[in-house]
């Protein structure tokens, strides 16, 4: 069953946010990864609307969130006030849930941390915080090399770098075709994710996986935050790791869910089931 989708323009310092509401109860704020948009959760969206407000947004610079100006570096403390911009317009009362993954995941940790007032729970699923790794060396030098090679010699091989790296995972969110029996909003945001990937490439992908997330202010809300990740990606350390570092660091457990860092597209059903569990 479709929902009704209510789509609005958000004026924020620097942008304007598309977002997109539907369904009714508690509000639950979305937030994107990689070169992503609001597409990204339409294979879960409408059956999360069921027991929840959806909230899903484009965020600043990528698809229809225009910036005002030139796109700089982008900053996930910027793009966090982004997000609790859209929760006091959307859950003004607070008692909100906030989902996020893989670069998104970080931006809802930096709301967590800054402004933890009327957040209810977190869920950061596969934030690629390099620093929290033992050796992080070795991954910022790739996160830094795919960087550089698409600047050098464009999308293509950035991509194909940053696969190779990975082991063959996918950790942009983004640059590759959908899959055949996904949802057919998530396949027309195949070419807005293409026209996004040189923002993530150059402008993203090194300042957000290089952030360090504020422990001292995490470990004062701690219950609040669910350490998630995706089963199929035991292994790949700057995927997995970070996550189970932090969930060490803040004595949490990591909860899994099906699929990859990509679960949320390839597995839609069983992930937003898992994503309701997890709300509770």
């Amino acid at each position: 069953m479709t929902t009704t989708i209510t789509t609005g323009a958000l004026r924020v310092p620097g942008a304007v946010l598309h977002h997109e509401r539907r369904g009714a109860g508690p509000v639950l704020l979305m937030i994107p990864g990689g070169a992503a948009d609001a597409g990204l959760y339409a294979g879960m969206a409408d059956a999360l609307a069921a027991r929840r407000t959806v909230v899903t947004y484009d965020p600043r610079g990528l698809s229809r969130s225009p910036l005002d100006g030139p796109a700089g570096d982008q900053r996930p403390e910027v793009w966090a006030d982004d997000a609790r911009r859209l929760l006091d317009l959307h859950a003004p009362e607070g008692g909100a849930s906030v989902f996020g993954s893989s670069s998104g995941a970080i931006v809802a940790l930096h709301l967590l941390a800054r402004r933890p007032d009327g957040v209810r729970r977190v869920v950061a699923h596969e934030p690629p915080l390099l620093e929290l790794l033992h050796d992080p060396a070795p991954h910022r030098a790739l996160f830094a090399a795919v960087r550089d090679a698409y600047i050098a010699d464009g999308v293509a091989a950035a991509t194909a770098l940053f696969a190779e790296g990975l082991g063959g995972g996918d950790g942009g969110d983004g640059g590759r075709d959908a899959p055949a029996d996904v949802p057919p909003e998530i396949r027309e945001m195949a070419p807005r994710m293409a026209a996004n990937m040189p923002v993530f490439l150059e402008r993203m992908l090194v300042p957000f996986s290089s952030s360090v997330p504020d422990l001292d202010a995490l470990g004062a809300v701690a219950d609040r935050l669910v350490p998630a990740a995706g089963r199929d990606s035991r292994g790949v350390t700057p995927l997995y790791g970070p996550v189970a570092r932090l969930a060490e660091l803040l004595d949490r457990d990591v909860v899994e869910f099906p699929g990859g860092h990509l679960g949320a597209v390839e597995r839609p059903r069983e992930f937003g089931e898992r994503l309701l569990l997890t709300l509770g």
